[in-house]
């Protein structure tokens, strides 16, 4: 099916151009977070956007006979002219600009970090029928805000057990969530935006989409790994051989595998083989075996096992009084992962006495598709209009809900000490930059950069 951005929104849209007061000439909008579960949001994802969909020429008559074809069997008015306007006289560019926090800014709650306007009085409108599109930055921003919530809860533990925390950081969660996405883009989205703020990542749509729009060589990492079909097909009284041939392979100096282990018995598989018939090959191959429960409950299962490596392996104390393993074996919990559950098993993990650098976690559903726009209550609002001459502020204040209320005005996000406030005008100091206007985006940012904003007060 052919992309047609001029139908890439809500039916209900397409009437509203006849909605508007006589005489209006202009709009304005903005985007922000309402509230929700996090109490920042981490910007993100508008680079993509606008590469993907709105720079360059992106409505020909093509499209417009379509769309007007399309609505009106639909049941729905269609401003023709007004297409045909931006598709004629503008060569297809869009008739905006869009102003944005640099990406990668770790912002308040409630505040604007984005707005849109109109450069044409004929096309004002055009604004807010975008909404629809605009409005999917919640995917990317809420992934990313996420993402680095649980980075906040892996580096506190790290920084209470670990010798060298930040270093270890980029590692410790990994995005196993492909398969439970909604569709490849929201693979390619919601990846990229966990890459934000970590360096591995199984979701290799995600990492083609940060190299690409965020013009990175290679963005994220993996390493060699089993599935339980390569362990089962060796048949259960050959699991010992399905593990060393997981060692044979892949377990060299400086290398790193992992291998699912709760086919049978993960508590046997630990204990009598990678602790017992294995643990000699492990530790002569020079790198890293990364042992992974897949099943039963987290916190119990994770603590066990480190209480059977600890027995059968031995664990010395690093420089902060925590015990940790010998090079050759880790841990990866991967199933049932939530913030929650990392942080209880972290805090369990912590209490035995255990380092943070034991284990990683590898997160899927849970980082890329339990979440919705409401999550963080996302809105997108117009907050000024112009007629016939007059700049007039536009707002809602619903009497049933005052959490809905939206902002007046043309407004500019200011920091000041390190505080984010959202204030009426454009002010030069604002951090709602123009990034975008007519048809051309008008500044990059780079995955670098934005992952550095990103840690902003975490280090």
């Amino acid at each position: 099916m052919r992309r047609n951005l001029i139908l890439d929104t809500d039916s209900y849209k397409a009437s509203h151009w006849l909605q508007y007061p006589p005489g209006t000439t202009e709009m304005y909008s903005y985007l922000e977070s309402r509230g929700g579960k996090f109490g920042q949001v981490v910007f993100f994802g508008l680079q993509y956007l606008l590469k993907e969909y709105l720079q360059g020429s992106v409505v020909s008559r093509a499209d417009v006979d379509e769309a007007a074809e399309f609505l009106a069997a639909h049941g729905v008015p269609f401003n023709r002219a007004g297409w045909t306007r931006i598709a004629d006289v503008f060569e297809g560019r869009l008739p905006l600009r869009i102003r944005a926090i640099p990406e990668g800014t770790v912002v308040p709650v409630s505040n604007a970090l984005m707005s849109a306007e109109s450069t044409d009085p004929e096309t004002f409108w055009v604004v807010n029928w975008l909404e629809t599109q605009l409005v999917r930055l919640w995917y990317p921003i809420t992934v990313a805000t996420l993402s680095r919530h649980v980075k906040r809860i892996i580096l506190e533990a790290l920084q209470e057990s670990a010798d060298d925390p930040l270093a270890e950081l980029p590692f410790k969660l990994h995005d196993f969530g492909s398969r439970g996405v909604s569709s490849r883009e929201s693979a390619g989205i919601g990846g990229m935006a966990h890459l934000v703020n970590f360096q591995g990542s199984d979701t290799v749509e995600g990492v083609r989409f940060a190299n690409h729009y965020y013009g990175e060589k290679m963005s994220a990492f993996s390493l060699p790994a089993a599935e339980h079909s390569t362990i089962t097909s060796w048949g259960r009284s050959q699991e010992v051989a399905a593990y060393r041939n997981i060692v044979k392979n892949f377990c060299r100096p400086g290398k790193i595998a992992a291998c699912v282990s709760d086919s049978y018995d993960i508590f046997n598989a630990v204990e009598n083989l990678w602790g017992g018939e294995l643990a000699e090959e492990v530790a002569q191959s020079g790198g890293t075996l990364v042992i992974r429960p897949d099943s039963g409950d987290p916190v119990e299962v994770v603590v066990q096992c480190l209480e059977i490596l600890e027995r059968k392996v031995g664990m010395t104390r690093n420089k902060r009084g925590y015990k940790i393993l010998p090079n050759h074996f880790r841990l990866i919990q991967g199933d049932g992962v939530t913030p929650e559950t990392i942080d209880a098993i972290l805090r369990e993990v912590l209490l035995h006495r255990y380092s943070a650098s034991n284990l990683a976690f590898g997160m899927g559903g849970g980082l890329l598709q339990q979440v919705n726009r409401d999550t963080q209550r996302f809105a997108f609002k117009c907050s000024e209009v112009t007629i016939n001459g007059q700049r007039t502020k536009v707002s809602k204040n619903p009497v049933t809900d005052s959490a809905k209320r939206s902002k007046a005005g043309r407004l500019s996000l200011i920091e000041e000490a390190g505080r984010f406030t959202t204030v009426e005008g454009t002010l030069e100091t604002s951090l709602l930059q123009p990034v975008f206007e007519n048809g051309v985006i008008l500044r990059e940012t780079t995955l670098a950069e934005v992952r550095e904003r990103a840690m902003a007060g975490l280090r």
